[in-house]
This record gives structure tokens, sequence and C-alpha cells, in this order.
């Protein structure tokens, strides 16, 4: 996939987790870097989070789920994503998930998934090589 404007990120906090910091500074990084980032707040249903990318045209969803529902939640945005003709969208997620769902989350489409203590360089360099243009 090849972006040729600039990327538009929306980072996202689905479901009941409450804790928000690392998406934050997931967001602030992005947007340090020069990437456009929509920023959902808390409490988003995968739905909601779908729509938003949709109507602000993202080229990304980045996810950040800390509750232990992020196969429930991951899966469900991607899956939402396919509905509606929005396979496109990359999804890359990140926070408290075990080393033996990150294999099964990246077969059922995650692009890449961000456990703590990665660097926000890390993040931004992969989004932005993941969504460079050709």
């Amino acid at each position: 996939m090849g972006v040729s404007g600039p990327i538009r990120v929306v980072v996202a906090k689905p479901g009941l987790d409450g804790h928000d910091r690392g998406a934050k500074v997931i967001a602030r990084a992005l947007r340090d870097a020069g990437l456009e980032v929509i920023y959902t707040g808390l409490h988003q249903t995968p739905e909601q989070i779908v729509d938003t990318a949709i109507q602000e045209d993202a080229d990304a969803i980045g996810l950040s789920v800390l509750s232990g529902a992020h196969n429930t939640l991951f899966t469900r945005v991607i899956e939402l994503l396919r509905e509606r003709d929005a396979a496109d969208v990359v999804v890359f997620g990140g926070g408290i998930i075990p080393e033996d769902d990150i294999a099964p989350l990246k077969a059922a489409g995650v692009a890449a998934i961000f456990t703590p203590g990665a660097p926000t360089s890390e993040v931004v360099d992969w989004v932005r090589s993941a969504l460079a243009a050709p």
C-alpha cells in the first residue's frame, strides 16, 4: 500500500479499557512525526472506530488494548473494515498482549503488534514504512 499525501491514522481505545496514556503517547509521537492523527478517545466500539476511519479517510487504525479483550476487539475491527469495503485500511496495535496471541492476531489481519516498552520511534518508523508511497 502506498499513500501519496500525508498519512492519516486513527488511534483508538476500544472496549471498556479506561487507560489511555499509551494511546495518547503514540498519537502524539505520530503527530510530531508529521502524520495526521485522529484520536477517538476512550470506550469506543469497533463500529465507532471503523466509522471514524472511513469518515476520516484514514490509511491506518492503531488500537490500544490493555483489558485482555484484544482478540475479540482487533478481529472485529478487521471484520467490519472488510464488510465496509475498507480492508485497505492497515490495522496495527499495542497494549498488554501475550506473546501467544500475537501470531493469531497477525493471521487475522493485524499488520503489527507493539508490546509495552516499544519505543515510539519504532512505531513511527513502522507506520511510515508500512504506508510509504511506492
